[in-house]
């Protein structure tokens, strides 16, 4: 039995530790607050990552046009049907949530602290858009709730940036994830596998070094190619292949076994929408992915961590 777990899984899930936490089902409400990106507006670049679909993650988050309070009662609407006595974490999903003022930031997430049901807050960011003083404000907002701050970097190669549109080095990304670790303030790392250009062993090397910053949880997906993009007409070419399923499910057990066991597994694949997913389609069904990754993991007798 993983030492994090309380099911089948030999990795450590986000609900584990949040049960861990919190004693109960918690979900979270996506949200988009109607910040935008350093790299859509002009301040690093223009057109974003050569994958967004224009909302920077956030295509299932609330409608921008409603106010947080009514994108949350929307979505707890939904959740308590099915988990009826869950508690909630506020999830500003859509953009750069720390990309602006200060005073904008803090009108924002203030705003739902006293929400029936809140146990903290999630934000997702880019580590370009933190400094020191940004930095001070979420760690004084995590003496009075629980936060998490999400930081994006999809791949540690700069070449892979470059090709992306990422507009920021991994130095860069290290400098602000360091301002969050300095101050005590839980960290989720991004990454995407099967980018343009990288290969098993450079995907493997980005688990290795992000597992070696030790941060609270990772989030790994794999590359979803959305019409409309720019990634969409470069694949359209065939300037690079979507990863086979088979493929996937190795790389993604390989890195699992490359992170240490206590850091928090927040996604191992992740949600197209099928309206405008052009590949991989085997990862609409998301359940039989999920499934496959248990299978591999139980097939080859491992478990997150195995092979530090």
């Amino acid at each position: 039995m993983f030492i994090y777990s309380d099911s089948n899984k030999r990795y450590h899930t986000y609900n584990y530790f949040l049960k861990q936490k919190f004693g109960c089902k918690v979900a979270k409400l996506s949200l988009d607050a109607g910040f935008s990106c350093p790299n859509l507006d002009g301040t690093k670049g223009y057109g974003g990552c050569t994958y967004c679909s224009g909302r920077g993650s956030g295509d299932f988050a609330g409608d921008p046009r409603d106010s947080l309070r009514e994108q949350m009662e929307q979505q707890r609407t939904v959740m308590e049907k099915k988990w009826p006595n869950c508690r909630f974490i506020a999830y500003f999903q859509a953009h750069s949530n720390t990309h602006g003022s200060l005073e904008r930031m803090r009108n924002c997430f203030e705003s739902v602290l006293d929400q029936e049901g809140l146990v903290g807050i999630s934000i997702a960011t880019r580590a370009d858009c933190l400094d020191e003083e940004k930095a001070d404000y979420l760690a004084q907002l995590a003496q009075r709730t629980f936060v998490e701050v999400e930081l994006g970097l999809q791949s540690i190669f700069d070449v892979t940036g470059e090709r992306i549109n990422r507009c920021h080095t991994y130095e860069e990304f290290l400098q602000g994830y360091r301002l969050l670790k300095e101050r005590d303030i839980p960290v989720c790392i991004h990454l995407i596998d099967g980018l343009p250009g990288e290969t098993r062993e450079m995907m493997l090397e980005s688990a290795r070094q992000v597992g070696q910053l030790h941060p609270h949880s990772v989030k790994i997906h794999l590359l979803h190619v959305i019409e409309g993009t720019v990634m969409a007409q470069q694949w359209r070419r065939g300037d690079f292949p979507l990863l086979e399923r088979e493929d996937y499910v190795s790389i993604l057990c390989d890195q699992l076994e490359l992170l240490p066991p206590e850091v928090v597994i927040q996604r191992i694949t992740g949600d197209g929408d099928k309206a405008t997913l052009l590949g991989p389609l085997w990862s609409m069904d998301k359940k039989k992915v999920m499934n496959a990754i248990d299978m591999e993991m139980a097939r080859r007798d491992s478990y997150q961590g195995k092979r530090l």
